[in-house]
């Protein structure tokens, strides 16, 4: 296995890099990965990751929900009711800074939930998906032809109004390479919208290297609000407006407390969880996750 290690900043290329906590893949491998920080911009990330050639298989799990459409066990039923829900707030968030309909890309689209769900409000759909079953699943579930992640630098310039990474940035290898694309593929007056774990936030802190939104080695980079600021800004994009992600804390709180203590602490867990969204009312840069509305600068 080929694995990458990091002697500058993935984001803003600083050498003043230092390691900082070590973290363990709960959910396929059971690995130590130790998360780097960078002094600069404050991005942390995972050092010593399989590259991307090698990744997948850290993915073979049948926990990792976004590839599946099971609601079994309590805890896979509660993430299938809450994403109902954030389904609808996404589509209201996007028609909000675009318009009632026009040409969406979702990129890393999972089993093709959300694209289905914009699709009967009349827009023209594209999903990008590097997962063959989560692929597959899209094709039964909804009638979704979802492409590889090769198509995205095939797919002609200016053509999206809307481009959406749902909790995906952070999975990306080619993290550079896919922010100048997106750029190129937006429309005038065209958004990006990105959601990604933030480790800022309260329920961060109180788990540490149990805080399962660090979910090593699948997520790259764990992002703050000054790191992606500083990575759409070398691209010649803005941050126009951030929305807080409440129901994330709650989530993440679950499985962190799961692999802190080996069973959910459903209480625990909840008190976690609003410990960290009431930190967020006062300062929505704390929030456990955020969605990210970027455009072209200028």
């Amino acid at each position: 296995m080929n694995r990458i290690h990091y002697t500058h900043c993935p984001v803003c290329g600083s050498a003043a890099i230092d390691p900082l906590l070590t973290a363990k893949d709960h959910t396929v491998s059971k690995e130590d990965f130790v998360l780097w920080q960078c002094r600069q911009c404050t991005l942390r990330f995972t050092q010593d990751v399989p590259d991307e050639e090698s990744i997948g298989r850290y993915y073979q799990s049948p926990e990792y929900i976004s590839h599946s459409n099971t609601s079994k066990g309590l805890l896979n039923n509660l993430y299938q009711n809450v994403r109902r829900y954030t389904l609808a707030q996404k589509a209201k968030l996007i028609i909000s800074h675009t318009k009632e309909k026009g040409n969406i890309l979702d990129i890393g689209a999972g089993i093709g939930a959300f694209l289905s769900g914009m699709q009967q409000k009349g827009w023209e759909v594209t999903g990008i998906e590097p997962d063959a079953t989560a692929r597959r699943n899209a094709q039964e579930l909804y009638g979704l032809s979802l492409q590889q992640p090769s198509t995205l630098f095939k797919l002609p310039a200016g053509r999206f109004d809307a481009i959406t990474l749902w909790h995906v940035l952070e999975h990306v290898h080619q993290l550079h390479p896919y922010v100048e694309r997106m750029k190129e593929l937006l429309a005038p007056g065209g958004k990006i919208f990105i959601a990604v774990p933030n480790y800022t936030s309260a329920d961060a802190a109180a788990y540490r290297n149990y805080w399962a939104a660090y979910d090593v080695p699948r997520h790259l980079y764990h992002f703050t609000p000054q790191a992606i600021a500083v990575l759409m800004q070398a691209h010649g994009l803005n941050v126009k407006a951030k929305k807080p992600m409440w129901f994330d804390s709650f989530y993440i709180s679950l499985l962190s407390s799961q692999y802190h203590r080996g069973k959910t602490s459903w209480i625990g867990a909840g008190m976690a969880g609003l410990r960290s969204n009431i930190t967020a009312l006062l300062n929505n840069d704390r929030c456990s996750s955020l969605i990210y509305v970027v455009e072209k600068a200028g």
